[in-house]
């Protein structure tokens, strides 16, 4: 894609949103019961002093639950894929972690070398200050390097933006240059560099990115309700290192409401 195709698509972006007009009808998942909730949602357990009992009882959690997925850091991937070998539980790991800020090509490297172990998803920090520079050309080559790495090799890429640390028209850019470079998810953020997920910036992610790409909400949420309004407003999934708390959450709203849950809206 050339500089310009790139720019002109980020410029009739921002021009569409400020009319308020999205990519295409989205209708949220229903979530009427707590299995229905743990599927949307990727366990996560990336605190650096964690060692091996915790990520043995991070996956026992998941296997119990039913999560999407786990995400851990590269160095626990082997034991993560043995752990939930006989489940539908995927594994993930992160890529280029937390600040976005190594080169495309480590980036593409450490995808290569997470899916040799076993993992089947990755998400990845964009180059976070080669955004806010404005430099959009040297974003989109810095995702396409990975998501080339993560076709070949069979990953699920999730990009995360650090919508905390952007203006509304970058996190807009950012969207469009997700989607152009070849990634299958957007999320919010990490959870070290500040921010989190908000509504606002799911329901922003969603009108650019349409109906068919994944929206991942991560960063401060904590409670069923926090998860129940991210998936309303256009998440697809849930990244939480609270996610045991949040079903169970969920599961004494459905007792004290059964109609409590979410049916699905359109965007």
């Amino acid at each position: 894609m050339t500089n310009k195709a790139l720019d002109q698509l980020i410029a009739d972006a921002i021009e569409r949103i400020a009319r308020d007009e999205g990519v295409g009808v989205w209708k949220a998942p229903a979530v009427t019961e707590p299995a229905t909730l743990a599927r949307l949602i990727d366990h996560t357990l990336l605190k650096p002093e964690a060692g091996e009992d915790a990520l043995r009882a991070h996956c026992a959690e998941a296997i119990e639950f039913g999560f999407a997925s786990v995400c851990v850091h590269p160095t626990w991937v082997p034991l993560c894929v043995e752990l939930l070998a006989e489940s539908a539980i995927k594994v993930g790991s992160v890529i280029g972690f937390p600040s976005g800020a190594t080169l495309p090509a480590v980036k593409a490297y450490e995808a290569e070398q997470v899916a040799l172990l076993g993992a089947q998803e990755v998400d990845m920090v964009l180059s976070v200050g080669r955004l806010r520079d404005g430099d959009y050309p040297a974003v989109f080559r810095d995702i396409n390097a990975v998501a080339d790495a993560a076709r070949d090799n069979g990953l699920l890429l999730k990009v995360i933006m650090e919508t905390g640390l952007l203006t509304h028209e970058q996190k807009i850019a950012a969207c469009v240059i997700c989607k152009e470079a070849g990634a299958d998810f957007v999320k919010t953020a990490t959870g070290f560099n500040g921010g989190g997920a908000t509504v606002e910036d799911i329901a922003l992610m969603r009108l650019v990115v349409g109906p068919s790409m994944g929206v991942k909400a991560a960063g401060g949420v904590r409670t069923a309700a926090d998860a129940l309004r991210m998936i309303a407003a256009g998440a697809t999934r849930i990244g939480t290192s609270a996610g045991a708390s949040i079903v169970r959450d969920f599961a004494g709203i459905q007792e004290t409401d059964p109609a409590g849950g979410s049916q699905g809206d359109s965007y």
